[in-house]
């Protein structure tokens, strides 16, 4: 009988102590379970898939996945490629712990598709996975680090940027791994409210149709509160600030005590309604002793006619009151008329006006209004609607009461806006011919890659012509240049009529920034780099995205003919447009340097 007991297959053996060795197998077990759990529930975070049916036990949460971190780590390294302008330490940390964040979903991701068409559960890392990871990070990062020092001082030697800040450098990594660690204690947070909303629909519906809704729910109320509470409360915030600082005065802004300019005397828009960039506009530029002095011949005094936000409700309105205060002022009298769209706040670049008031000997009338109080990459983010509506609305004023004028008595007109005002300024039109027929020049700078005849002229230009600086239909009416001082293509070319040209230096984000540079390589990174563009940028799926756009709020914080300032490029490129007589090289020269002493 105690034979038969002990060869029993399912009878431990005498004196086996059954309790310890059922507790160390439940202890393994519950172990096992409770490893393959986190890993699971990591890897459903990041894809934001529903829970599985087994009760979990609570997770820790710090934990993070191994092909996350592989993935957090591919990404924070290859943050630190060259984009278009130079990065100091603050804005290289947010890059690199956001891509970090990227690079950890697209780890778990890849590592549960991956198990998926393996059909299998997640497993513990093998003993040396850790020790490896860790190691090969602190080489890997440690080279991509210096190596992303490297790249930017070229791109700073390249544009003439002296000021580095070496401490904010160096605690890059840091600022890089706060953010990271932001963003994941963000989406577990999501992810929880996600779990408690599926456990709660449980008792009503099904588990599936839980999970559907559920995330749906989730997602919406995240979209809503980055798009409704968050976007909205910060533009009605800034909108706020920018109301009341509308309302100052800068220093060196005068009013003006010639009827030649609005908020003067006998002006239809008062003073104070013309806001912070109208007062700007209209109690600065250069008087006609100063463009005497430049010419060497007798000149006029310009207009200037403005128009703010203060001074009527709406962008039609705006525009009849500008253009009423222009005819007042004998604006449509003069020999040459600036239709100029604003960017966002209103600002109108004196740089643009200046030049223009230089070439046309003080014969000039120029005209503007405000449609925004936010700055221009606000603006350029939630006020293109407005840039639409006052680009169409001002221009239309102004032909209507400049068509009806007999042909002998017309003014040339001229259009021109920079930035966000060119997406503006464009609306007015349908295309090329339209241009042509109706302005006697036009000067759009820096445009934005979603302007309509920014990007129709681009996507269509000549086969053989780069996208940095294309060519449309041999150049007939339209033109792009980088730097005007030089021949602008095609050189060999006729240049007849009226001419359209665009400014837009190749480091430039406003002109480059696109959703696009998500998932698709566009052509101006693939051909030929432009003369202020490392060689060494290249196009990263998500990365590159986030590198340009972080580029987009310091475009104006590089020297003139980078990124995003024009100033002196105006002289030669309105040159080019107006066609002065009898402007020589040297002429420009001098007035660059004016140009450059008034900024």
């Amino acid at each position: 009988m105690a034979g038969d007991i002990s060869g029993s297959p399912d009878t431990p053996p005498p004196h086996a102590d059954t309790t310890n060795t059922s507790n160390a197998a439940d202890t393994t077990n519950t172990s096992n379970t409770s490893n393959t759990s986190d890993i699971a529930d990591t890897a459903a975070a990041a894809e934001g898939s529903g829970p599985s049916p087994k009760p979990r036990k609570r997770r820790k949460l710090w934990s993070v996945t191994l092909p996350g971190s592989w993935g957090a780590l591919l990404f924070a390294c290859l943050s630190f490629t060259p984009s278009l302008l130079p990065r100091g330490g603050i804005l290289q940390g947010l890059i690199c712990g956001i891509n970090a964040a990227l690079g950890y979903a697209a780890g778990v991701l890849a590592a549960r598709m991956w198990r998926a068409f393996a059909d299998r559960e997640p497993r513990p890392p093998q003993r040396r996975s850790w020790p490896a990871f860790f190691l090969s990070a602190v080489i890997l990062f440690g080279l991509f680090f210096g190596f992303g020092q490297y790249w930017q001082y070229q791109i700073r030697r390249l544009m003439g940027v002296k000021d580095y800040d070496v401490p904010l450098a160096v605690a890059s990594p840091l600022i890089a791994a706060l953010v990271f660690c932001l963003l994941l204690l963000t989406a577990r947070g999501v992810r929880g409210l996600y779990r408690r909303l599926v456990r709660l629909l449980k008792h009503w519906i099904g588990p599936r149709a839980a999970s559907a809704v559920g995330w749906t729910a989730v997602a919406a109320l995240v979209w809503a509160i980055v798009t409704g509470v968050l976007l909205d409360g910060l533009v009605g915030l800034a909108n706020q600030t920018f109301s009341l600082r509308d309302t100052t005065t800068e220093e060196g802004a005068q009013r003006p005590t010639t009827t030649l300019r609005s908020g003067g005397p006998g002006s239809l828009v008062p003073w104070d309604s013309l806001g912070l960039q109208g007062r700007n506009f209209t109690g600065t530029g250069p008087s006609a002793a100063a463009i005497e002095k430049f010419t060497g011949r007798p000149a006029q005094e310009p207009v200037r006619s403005y128009a703010g936000l203060a001074s009527s409700g709406n962008a039609e309105s705006r525009a009849a009151k500008a253009v009423a205060d222009l005819t007042r002022q004998g604006g449509f009298e003069r020999k040459n008329l600036l239709v100029v769209t604003t960017t966002g706040s209103g600002w109108v670049d004196p740089a643009a006006v200046d030049t223009f008031e230089y070439l046309s000997g003080g014969d000039s009338a120029t005209i503007a209004t405000q449609y925004s109080y936010l700055p221009s990459w606000l603006s350029y983010l939630v006020d293109q609607s407005k840039a639409r509506e006052a680009g169409r609305a001002l221009f239309d004023a102004v032909y209507d009461t400049w068509s009806k004028l007999p042909s002998d008595r017309r003014p040339r007109l001229f259009v021109s806006g920079e930035s966000l005002g060119s997406f503006g300024g464009e609306t007015a039109f349908s295309g090329e011919y339209d241009l042509r027929n109706r302005t006697a020049g036009t000067l759009f700078a820096g445009p934005p890659a979603f302007n309509t005849l920014f990007r129709e002229f681009s996507d269509r230009r000549d086969a053989g012509s780069p996208e940095v600086q294309p060519v449309y239909k041999d150049g007939r009416t339209v033109r792009f240049a980088n730097s005007p001082a030089a021949q602008i293509p095609p050189s060999d070319r006729p240049w007849n009529g009226s001419r359209v040209l665009y400014l837009m230096h190749p480091s430039d984000p406003i002109v480059w920034w696109s959703p696009h540079l998500v998932y698709r390589e566009p052509d101006w990174i693939g051909q030929h780099p432009g003369k202020d563009v490392l060689e060494s940028m290249v196009w990263l799926p998500f990365v590159t995205f986030w590198q340009v756009t972080a580029d987009l709020p310091f475009s104006t914080d590089v020297p003139s003919g980078h990124g995003h300032t024009y100033t002196t490029e105006y002289v030669d490129a309105w040159n080019a447009v107006m066609r002065p007589p009898d402007v020589t090289t040297q002429d420009l020269g001098r007035l660059k340097d004016a140009i450059t002493a008034e900024k």
